[in-house]
C-alpha cells in the first residue's frame, strides 16, 4: 500500500498477523567495501553475572553496521589481553588495524566498573579510553554505549546503537487481528508493547526528547491522534475531528504537532499547540495535503500534496503562506523525512520502477534511489543521519529494512514470525 493512499483509504489498511513478543532479527544484506578491520577482545576481570557478554554486544553492533569487518575470535593471536601485554605485530598480521580491549572490575555488591581502550595498531596509539559504571542488569546498555564511542572515534559519525525504534505489528486471533505498537532497542532486543488494540494503529512518531510517542489509533471506530508517555504509560487524545486525523509530526521544540485533518473538507496540514490545544491551518484547497515533516529549525514544514496532479513534496512556512514545490524527479514523491542536519530528504519515489526509497539533496535537488523493492514506504532517518529505516516486503512478509544514506550498507529487520510495519527511529537518548 503506497503511503500517500492512506489518506484516501485509512479505513481499508490491513496487515498480516504476527506475535507481539517476537524478536526483531537483523540480517546484513550489504556492507561497505573496505570495511574497517577491528578486533574486540574478551572483557576479562571479575565475575560479571549477565546473560550476554559485553564484548559480544559490541561485536554484533559494529558488525551489523556494515562499516566494520570484525575479526573472528578463532583468529586471535592472543586470548587474554591487556595493554601491557599487547603484541602489536601479531595483531597486525591478522589484518586488523584497531583493537578494543576491556576489563571488568567489581566496585561493590552488584556494581562494576567497565574499563576499555581502543588501540590504533598501526600507529601504536590509544584512540579512546573510558570507564563506565554498571550494574548486572546494564550489560546491553553498556555494550551499546561502548559501540557508540568506538563507532564515532573511527568513523567521525556519532553512534546510534543506544537508540530505539518504534513499529506496529499485528497478532492473528482467528478471523480478527490485534494491532500492537511496540518499541525495541535499535538491535531488535528489549521489545515491549506500548499500546494494543483490535483496530488499526498507524504513524508512530517520537517526541524530540524520546519520552513520548504520538500515533493514530482507530480504537473508537474513527481515526484519532494520541500522545502516550512511554515510561508512565499515560495517554491523551489530542485530535479526534470529524473525518481524517492522521500523520502526526513533532515540532523540534516538542510543543507542537503538525497533523493532517479533513474536518473542513479536503485533507490539509494543521499545527496543534499541545498545551493550549489551539489549531492553526497551514494549507487549504481541493488537493490532498498530508504527511507533514518539520525542518530542524522549526520554521518550515514539508508535506505531500497532489495539487500538481500527482503526489509531490512541498514546503511551507510554519506561519503559513504559499507552498513551494520541491520534487520534480518522478511521477510520485511522498512521505518525506528530513535528515537531522536538514541537508537531505528521505522519501518514497516512483519513476516507473516501483515505490522505492530515495534521498534528495535539499540544495542541489539531486535525487538518488537507495532501495530496490517495489512497495517500500515510510522512511525514517536515524538520529545521526547515517541510516534510513523503512518498511518493505520480503517473500510475502512485511519487514523493516535499513540502508545507509549513501546506499552502500543494507540490513533487513524481520520479526521471528509475522510482519512488521510503520517504523520510526528514536532521537538520541
Amino acid at each position: 500500500m503506497k503511503t500517500f493512499v492512506r489518506v484516501m483509504a485509512l479505513g481499508m489498511f490491513l496487515f498480516m498477523g504476527q506475535s507481539a513478543y517476537a524478536v526483531l532479527e537483523i540480517e546484513i544484506t550489504q556492507g561497505v567495501e573496505g570495511a574497517l578491520p577491528i578486533a574486540i577482545t574478551v572483557f576479562a576481570g571479575d565475575t560479571y553475572s549477565a546473560p550476554e557478554a559485553i564484548e559480544t554486544i559490541v561485536r554484533n553492533d559494529l558488525a551489523r553496521s556494515g562499516f566494520f569487518d570484525v575479526l573472528d575470535k578463532q583468529r586471535f593471536p592472543q586470548v587474554a589481553v591487556n595493554s601491557s601485554q599487547l603484541n602489536f605485530k601479531a595483531w597486525r598480521d591478522t589484518g586488523v588495524e584497531s583493537l578494543l580491549l576491556g576489563k571488568i572490575i567489581q566496585a561493590g555488591e552488584g556494581q562494576y566498573r567497565i574499563e576499555f581502550q581502543l588501540i590504533d595498531l598501526i600507529r601504536k596509539k590509544r584512540l579512546l579510553g573510558n570507564v563506565i559504571p554498571a550494574g548486572t542488569k546494564d550489560v546491553r546498555k553498556v555494550g551499546h554505549k561502548i559501540s557508540d564511542l568506538v563507532f564515532e572515534t573511527l568513523t567521525g559519525i556519532r553512534g546510534a546503537f543506544s537508540t530505539r525504534v518504534a513499529y506496529v505489528s499485528t497478532i492473528s486471533q482467528g478471523d480478527s487481528k490485534k494491532y500492537v505498537l511496540q518499541i525495541a532497542d535499535a538491535d531488535g532486543y528489549n521489545a515491549r508493547t506500548i499500546f494494543s488494540s483490535s483496530k488499526q494503529i498507524l504513524s508512530p512518531a517520537w517526541s524530540p526528547d524520546g519520552s513520548r510517542l504520538a500515533y493514530v489509533s482507530f480504537e473508537s471506530g474513527n481515526s484519532a491522534i494520541y500522545i502516550q508517555d512511554i515510561i508512565q504509560g499515560t495517554r491523551a487524545k489530542v485530535s479526534a475531528k470529524k473525518g481524517i486525523n492522521s500523520a502526526p509530526s513533532w515540532s523540534p521544540n516538542g510543543r507542537q504537532l503538525a497533523l493532517t485533518l479533513s474536518a473542513a473538507g479536503s485533507p490539509d496540514i494543521y499545527i496543534l499547540d499541545i498545551a493550549a490545544k489551539n489549531l492553526k491551518r497551514l494549507t487549504s484547497g481541493p488537493a490532498i495535503d498530508t504527511e507533514p515533516s518539520w525542518m530542524p529549525d522549526g520554521k518550515t514544514l514539508l508535506f505531500t500534496s497532489d495539487r500538481s496532479g500527482g503526489p509531490q513534496i512541498y514546503q511551507v512556512s510554519a506561519n503559513g503562506g504559499k507552498a513551494q514545490r520541491l520534487t520534480f524527479d518522478g511521477k510520485y514523491n511522498a512521505a518525506a523525512d528530513v535528515s537531522p542536519d536538514g541537508r537531505y530528504l528521505a522519501l518514497v519515489n516512483n519513476s516507473g520502477n516501483g515505490f522505492r526509497v530515495a534521498v534528495m539533496d535539499m540544495q542541489s535537488k539531486a535525487m538518488r534511489v537507495i532501495s530496490n523493492g517495489n512497495l517500500d514506504e515510510g522512511p525514517s532517518f536515524a538520529p545521526n543521519g547515517s541510516m534510513i529505516m523503512f518498511a518493505t516486503s520480503d517473500q510475502g512478509r512485511g519487514v523493516l529494512a535499513a540502508v545507509s544514506a549513501d546506499g552502500r550498507v543494507k540490513q533487513k529487520l524481520r520479526l521471528t514470525e509475522g510482519d512488521v510495519r510503520e517504523p520510526s527511529w528514536s532521537p538520541f537518548r
